[in-house]
C-alpha cells in the first residue's frame, strides 16, 4: 500500500494558512480546510478507499475549532500510529503585524470578544502552545511576502522532488532493439497481447479499449502492484544517489499495445506520488502507416 503524506497547517489566524494551503494545492496536496477532528479518521478511510488517489493530504485546523485543544493530541497520536508520513506545520507572526493584518482586511478575529484584536491573539496563543511545541516546522510570516512564504513552503515540501531526477518512460519493441539510454529495462511480453483481438490489433495502448484490455487482466493487476511497489522503492535511493535522469523503458514485441498501457500507467502512479518531472515517450508511435507497418509483428 502507497503511504500517504499528511501535512497538518495550523497556527495563529492571519499567519497565512491560507497561502500555505494553496501552495500545498499546487503541489498536488488534497487540502481540507477546517476539518472537524472527529472527521480526520473518516477522511483517511476515504483516501483508503480512493485506490490511492489522495496519498498527499493537507489539513487546516486551528483555533475556530474551540474543542482543538482536548482533542489535539489524540488525533496526533491516533495518526502517527498508522503507517504513514506525518509533518505539522505551525505558522505565527508578531502581535502587531497581525492586528495591521486583521486592521486591514476588517476581519473578526475567532478568539476576540467584542472585537478586541490584540485579546484574541493572546487567547489564541495560549491555547496553541502545546500544538506549537509539538510542531515539526514552526514558520514566522511577520516579514514575509506572500510570495517569499509561497517559496518557503515549496522549499520544504517539494524538496524531494527538488532533487529528483528527470524520469523517462519510454515505450519500445523489442523488435528494433533496447534503447541505449535505458537504465531499467522491463519486459511485458508476458501480459495479454490485444494483437490477437481483431478490433484492437490496429489501436495502440493509448486507446481505452487496448487499455482496459491489458489492465483488466488477473495477472497485470498483480505485476503492476509489484512493479509499484519497487519503483516507489528505488526513487528515494536514486535521489540519494544523485542521479539527475532516470529513463525505465518498458518493451514488448512491437512496443505499440502492452509496453504502451505499462508506461502511461507507471506516468499516472510517479505523477501520484508527487513526482513532477515525468516524460512519458512511446518510441514506436505514432506512425501515419501504422496498420501496414504491423505486419504481425505485435
Amino acid at each position: 500500500m502507497t503511504k500517504k503524506k499528511i501535512v497538518v497547517i495550523t497556527g495563529l489566524s492571519g499567519s497565512g494558512k491560507s497561502t500555505v494551503a494553496k501552495t500545498l494545492e499546487d503541489l498536488g496536496f488534497f487540502c481540507v480546510d477546517n476539518l472537524p477532528l472527529d472527521l480526520v479518521p473518516k477522511l483517511l478511510e476515504l483516501a483508503d478507499s480512493r485506490g490511492g488517489d489522495l496519498v498527499l493530504l493537507a489539513l487546516v485546523i486551528d483555533a475556530r475549532q474551540r474543542q482543538l485543544t482536548s482533542q489535539y493530541s489524540d488525533i496526533l497520536d491516533a495518526l502517527q500510529s498508522q503507517n504513514l508520513s506525518l509533518d505539522i506545520l505551525f505558522l505565527e507572526s508578531r502581535d502587531q503585524v497581525l492586528v495591521r493584518r486583521y486592521s486591514e482586511t476588517r476581519r473578526q478575529h475567532p478568539l476576540a470578544e467584542e472585537g478586541n484584536v490584540l485579546d484574541g491573539i493572546g487567547r489564541e496563543r495560549a491555547l496553541l502552545k502545546p500544538i506549537r511545541d509539538r510542531a515539526d516546522w514552526v514558520i514566522d510570516t511577520s516579514d514575509m511576502t506572500v510570495h517569499q512564504l509561497r517559496e518557503e513552503i515549496k522549499s520544504i515540501f517539494q524538496r524531494s522532488n527538488m532533487d529528483a531526477p528527470k524520469i523517462i518512460l519510454n515505450s519500445f519493441g523489442f523488435g528494433k532493439g533496447v534503447p541505449l539510454e535505458s537504465d531499467l529495462v522491463l519486459d511485458v511480453r508476458f501480459l495479454p497481447n490485444p494483437y490477437f483481438v481483431e478490433n484492437l490489433r490496429f489501436k495502440d495502448g493509448r486507446d481505452s479499449e487496448v487499455a482496459s484490455f491489458v489492465l483488466d487482466n488477473p495477472i497485470t493487476k498483480q505485476f503492476l502492484e509489484k512493479l509499484d511497489d519497487l519503483i516507489i522503492f528505488l526513487m528515494p535511493l536514486y535521489i540519494k544517489e544523485g542521479k539527475q535522469y532516470l529513463t525505465i523503458s518498458i518493451g514488448c514485441t512491437g512496443g505499440r499495445h502492452r509496453s504502451v498501457v505499462v508506461a502511461q500507467h507507471l506516468g499516472t502512479m510517479l505523477e501520484r506520488q508527487g513526482y513532477r518531472g515525468v516524460e512519458i515517450r512511446h518510441r514506436e508511435l505514432p506512425l501515419s502507416n501504422f496498420s501496414k507497418e504491423l505486419d504481425g509483428k505485435i
